[in-house]
């Protein structure tokens, strides 16, 4: 035969079992995790899609509230509010910090007053994004770190709010290692090297860095309550994960863009589901034209299928070349993790 691209093999699997492809959760969900703005569609989101049209998608996938992490401040929060216009009932807003002035005299006051200003137009939690420990640095030329003394305004007014933080603040554990054979993630970088941060020429932190700052901010801040997406982090290590719940009880994780992860170690992850239903909410990081990760979640949670693809039938699988089993999760397990854990912390009913 011809020689072929690593990149371009994707064998279908022969193997025979039971499959249920569902469409719909068994329940109503409320996605924790979403982006409409700036982050993901980008600017001049407002011209690339209709609310109408994405709250239609999401309806069809049986989501009935989500949140929007792309709120920004100011004018922007102004924008996003009058994009979202008659959607108020499907949608919470949050909101963000300016950490970019985080040197500046005035930071305190300044973030203080946008949160306030921001709870006051109807967001209801904080997004922080790994751009302010991999990307910002203070006056001084470092990165500035999530457990920095600085940002102890931020956590105090998110708690005297009630508004929680959903962080970002590391990506999978193979973007910190060299991009080699051995990098189970290699296709995915090398389609996105600008995610790889195994960069010690820019001084970057290490994922192990990373872990350690986030449990400081946990820990130092025990009346804020802090989801950590993607998993807390460390999809890849659930023992990792569930010693933090143990010791945080502020602590809670979402299962955005994490089902390829917990999908290959179903035994481990079916027991961690089951003792920690009440720290799991369902996230999936969809934005209006990418939703791929609602279906594969649902068979992933409510079946024990074997072997199946996290992406749609057909497409090489981006996050790494395996597919996933299913850890079929009890009616009470669901609703948790489905939409009791969000309503309440996001003091919904």
């Amino acid at each position: 035969m011809d020689k072929m691209l690593l990149s371009q093999y994707n064998p279908s699997s022969e193997l025979i079992v039971e499959e249920h492809l569902l469409t719909k959760p068994k329940f109503p969900a409320y996605d924790i995790h979403t982006h409409m703005g700036k982050l993901l569609p980008g600017k001049g989101y407002q011209q690339m899609y209709k609310v109408a049209d994405f709250a239609k998608i999401m309806e069809d996938l049986g989501i009935y509230h989500w949140n929007n992490l792309d709120g920004v401040w100011g004018k922007d929060l102004d924008d996003m509010i009058a994009h979202e216009k008659g959607f108020e009932d499907k949608i919470t807003n949050f909101c963000w910090v300016d950490t970019e002035s985080i040197s500046d005299i005035d930071f305190a006051s300044k973030a203080k007053a946008n949160l306030k200003d921001a709870y006051a137009k109807g967001c209801r939690g904080i997004k922080m994004w790994k751009v302010i420990t991999l990307g910002q640095k203070d006056a001084s030329g470092k990165y500035i770190r999530t457990d920095d003394e600085r940002l102890k305004p931020v956590y105090e007014t998110a708690a005297e709010l009630g508004m929680p933080i959903l962080i970002h603040i590391a990506d999978p554990y193979a973007f910190f290692k060299p991009i080699t054979a051995d990098n189970e993630r290699i296709e995915e970088l090398g389609v996105h090297p600008d995610w790889s941060f195994y960069k010690p020429e820019l001084g970057l932190y290490g994922f192990e860095e990373l872990m350690e700052m986030q449990d400081n901010m946990i820990r130092n801040n025990p009346d804020t309550t802090f989801i950590v997406a993607h998993f807390g982090s460390y999809a890849e290590n659930l023992a990792h994960v569930a010693e933090r719940l143990d010791a945080f009880p502020n602590m809670y994780v979402d299962t955005a863009a994490r089902i390829a992860e917990l999908g290959r170690q179903p035994y481990t992850a079916r027991k961690f589901f089951l003792k920690y239903a009440d720290r799991i909410l369902f996230g999936t990081d969809a934005y209006p034209f990418e939703c791929i990760y609602h279906t594969a979640s649902y068979r992933f949670f409510e079946t024990f299928d074997e072997y199946f693809p996290y992406e749609p039938t057909g497409k090489i699988p981006t996050q790494g070349r395996w597919r996933i089993y299913g850890i079929g999760l009890p009616d009470d397990v669901l609703k948790k993790i489905y939409f009791e854990n969000a309503e309440r912390l996001m003091h919904l009913k």
